[in-house]
């Protein structure tokens, strides 16, 4: 049916439905980054920030409107994998929380809305009507659907812009139809591995697959030139030289509906692989902030 054109110049349409920072509900996106950065991670501490409308359950802050079921479709890892990355999950959540009910209810809302389902050696082609079905019968109203990782959902030529651009139409249908929004997984191509390159082109295979997704984050470790020059705020003026291995950052690299973050978002890893917010800095910012506060002490002691 086409747009009704003369009500949509003079009314108002609904605001967007954003299911965390741009990326809309309804739409396809995609989280790019070389293998064991901590993508998955990352993910699943997403899907349960979507899924959980207790602060506690937000560990990667990304403080979505608001709250709803999610899907988690494991491709790559087994079960006992994803046993341990969510007890891990579950642990940091139990410790970081200051009072012990706070983490019960999240880890409660958790377990009622988020599914996991775990596909390691298991045939899913979401190109087929069975494979869109078996997809769409995880969850009636989910807020959110993780597909990690997206070349192990289809059987078509991942180098060939006109199959990813089919692929991308098919997941468009799972979005709509479902009313999600679907985050793909992928990796980076060898060749912006090696040189470096952290943007929605670092995406391997054929550029549609990115081209045609409505949101990309990039999610890169920190060199170790970058930790010779900036400090974990909390750690006062620590060095973070030779701790490059720690510290991973998430950026907003193609967005079609919204702002960008005017920052981007820096993780230390911590126990078991969970993903933890760190407050990153030049250190010379640190030391510039720091004599500047100490002026102003001076000033208003005088």
């Amino acid at each position: 049916m086409p747009i009704d054109i003369r009500s949509a110049l003079v009314t108002q349409p609904p605001a967007l439905d954003y299911v965390f920072g741009s990326f809309v509900a309804g739409t396809v996106g995609a989280l790019v980054a070389p293998g064991g950065t901590g993508k998955s991670f990352w993910a699943l501490q997403t899907a349960m920030a979507v899924a959980c409308h207790v602060p506690e359950g937000n560990l990667v802050e990304i403080n979505p409107p608001s709250n709803g079921p999610v899907v988690y479709l494991a491709l790559e890892d087994s079960e006992q994998v994803l046993a341990h990355r969510l007890h891990a999950i579950g642990r940091c959540i139990r410790n970081r929380s200051k009072h012990p009910d706070d983490a019960t209810e999240a880890l409660h809302a958790i377990a009622e809305n988020l599914t996991i389902e775990p596909m390691m050696g298991k045939r899913l082609d979401v190109m087929t009507n069975a494979g869109m079905e078996a997809v769409l019968n995880l969850q009636e109203t989910p807020r959110l659907i993780v597909l990690d990782t997206v070349s192990r959902i289809h059987g078509l030529d991942e180098n060939s812009n006109r199959d990813m651009s089919l692929l991308i139409s098919r997941l468009e249908e799972l979005a709509l139809k479902s009313g999600a929004a679907v985050l793909l997984i992928h990796h980076v191509s060898k060749a912006s591995r090696r040189d470096g390159q952290h943007d929605q082109y670092s995406a391997r295979g054929a550029s549609a697959l990115i081209d045609n997704a409505r949101w990309c984050g990039s999610l890169t470790q920190m060199t170790d030139d970058e930790a010779k020059r900036l400090i974990e705020v909390s750690k006062l003026s620590t060095s973070l030289t030779g701790l490059h291995g720690q510290y991973v950052r998430l950026s907003e690299t193609k967005l079609n509906y919204g702002a960008a973050a005017s920052e981007q978002q820096w993780y230390k890893r911590s126990e078991g692989g969970v993903l933890i917010p760190a407050l990153i800095c030049e250190a010379k910012q640190r030391a510039t902030n720091m004599r500047s506060r100490k002026g102003r002490e001076t000033v208003n002691a005088l």
